[in-house]
């Protein structure tokens, strides 16, 4: 049963629990009396107590690693996985996206930089992720004129997710960085 962002669930033994979720949940589209598996974290406060459910392990680990953070409660984690998936999550820590960050209801830009200070060391995996616009990079021939025309974009002032994004939409191969540079500051305009 669906309930203000979140839904009651029945345990074996016939305990009914309320459990907040994510509003992208996929466990919102299962229907009333499906047996499903939700990871949980139960946060204990000096005036509350709530679960907080997930539908796999990764982004229940997420919002555990969030609410570390110095400002991020419960809520404001729910609302960050809420409006990004997991991997639009680690890419905007990694990419020090705070823009992105912040699109989440009650995330301002401090509390964004923050969380991007803070976790960008946690996130074990985060090195793996390559940017879905970028996968060129990953493989392409010229990676190495790549990476440097994406290192002198950043040391321009843009952030890493805009010097990935211009530079991964330059379709030629086997130009030099400074050919980069030039078409990929023209995607930037």
């Amino acid at each position: 049963m669906n309930i203000n962002g979140g839904i009651v669930a029945e345990t074996q033994s016939g305990l009914g629990l309320e459990i907040y979720l994510p509003v992208n949940s996929p466990i919102y589209k299962y229907a009333e009396g499906d047996t499903i598996q939700v990871y949980t974290s139960f946060i204990v406060k000096e005036d509350s107590m709530a679960l907080y459910g997930f539908h796999n392990k990764e982004t229940l680990e997420l919002f555990e690693k969030l609410i570390t953070v110095s400002g991020v409660g419960a809520k404001g984690a729910i609302s960050i996985i809420g409006t990004l998936d997991a991997e639009s999550l680690k890419r905007a820590i990694i990419f020090e996206d705070a823009k992105e960050l912040s699109r989440a209801n009650g995330i301002g830009k401090k509390t964004a930089e923050r969380i991007i200070l803070e976790l960008k060391d946690k996130l074990s995996d985060i090195d793996k992720i390559v940017p879905p616009d970028t996968a060129s990079l990953a493989g392409g021939q010229d990676t190495d004129t790549r990476a440097e025309a994406i290192n002198a974009l950043i040391a321009l002032g843009y952030t890493k997710a805009e010097a990935f994004g211009a530079v991964s939409s330059v379709n030629d191969e086997g130009l030099s960085s400074e050919e980069y540079i030039k078409k990929a500051l023209k995607n930037l305009f």
